[in-house]
């Protein structure tokens, strides 16, 4: 461990059950265990870094699991984030929050055992949610920019736990337990057709290499097999990566965006325009 990193990283999963490297996101129909193994890893790695007393690791998800939950969904003084409403019929407002999901944050600054309830602001009916990282990441970071949205201006957040401590502590385990066995009967199924969530996935990528602009990009996806869509994205991200490297050493400013063009290897940020 050289401890390099910088001062906020993304770790992201593979979203796509491949047999050579099966998907560790969690999402159905994927081996829980696997997923679970991924957070040990990483948080194993973390744990022998020299860096690991400046740093806080967190953990959430996007979705409850389908389980039941007593707690109500607050629907009380939750902000539109920006003004965007549902189509036809709902018309939905976007200003409600849905089910709780679990989020763990591992510091050595934490205390052991802390269970983070409700926030104490910035409004009375403030919770903490998932645009409450970005605001939280913009009091730890003292950024000067504005909020990204309503939302996340009204979000909790949770910087405060991280000053509760006057010293590290020195007893976070440096391993965690072994996952050993399978949650699931069968192995990956690379040939299977697309999920919902894995065609907007695809969707994503190809807002990176360019191919939104097809006349197919409605399609995109649709009949890509999974195995099929995991070499579209790598490949897609790969070349975004090579894209904006190649501009870096152009000269063009570091916070420049790349815009790709479909089948062309001529890439050039928006500045440019």
């Amino acid at each position: 461990m050289k401890g390099k990193l910088p001062n906020y990283v993304v770790v992201e999963q593979r979203y796509f059950d491949i047999k050579l490297s099966p998907a560790n996101d969690d999402h159905p129909s994927h081996d829980v265990a696997v997923g679970q193994r991924f957070v040990k890893e990483v948080y194993e790695i973390l744990r022998k870094s020299p860096q690991w007393k400046e740093m806080a690791i967190l953990i959430t998800y996007d979705e409850h699991g389908g389980f039941y939950d007593h707690v109500p969904t607050p629907v009380e003084g939750v902000p539109n984030p920006d003004g965007i409403i549902g189509p036809a019929p709902y018309y939905f407002r976007f200003d409600r929050l849905g089910v709780r999901v679990p989020t763990f944050l591992i510091s050595p600054w934490i205390d052991k055992g802390t269970v983070i309830h409700r926030p104490d602001g910035p409004t009375p009916y403030s919770q903490y949610e998932h645009s409450s990282i970005p605001a939280t990441v913009k009091k730890l970071f003292n950024l000067k920019s504005n909020f990204l949205t309503k939302r996340d201006a009204w979000a909790g957040t949770f910087e405060k736990y991280f000053y509760i401590r006057d010293t590290p502590r020195d007893d976070c385990p440096e391993t965690l337990p072994e996952v050993d066995t399978a949650l699931r009967p069968f192995g990956a199924k690379e040939d299977s057709s697309l999920s919902e969530f894995q065609m907007e996935l695809i969707q994503l990528a190809s807002q990176l290499n360019g191919d939104y602009v097809l006349n197919s990009y409605p399609n995109i996806g649709k009949r890509m097999t999974v195995k099929e869509a995991n070499r579209y994205a790598e490949d897609a991200v790969k070349r975004f990566l090579e894209a904006g490297k190649a501009a870096l050493k152009a000269g063009a400013n570091e916070s420049a965006i790349v815009t790709m063009r479909p089948s062309l290897t001529s890439r050039v940020p928006v500045e440019s325009y």
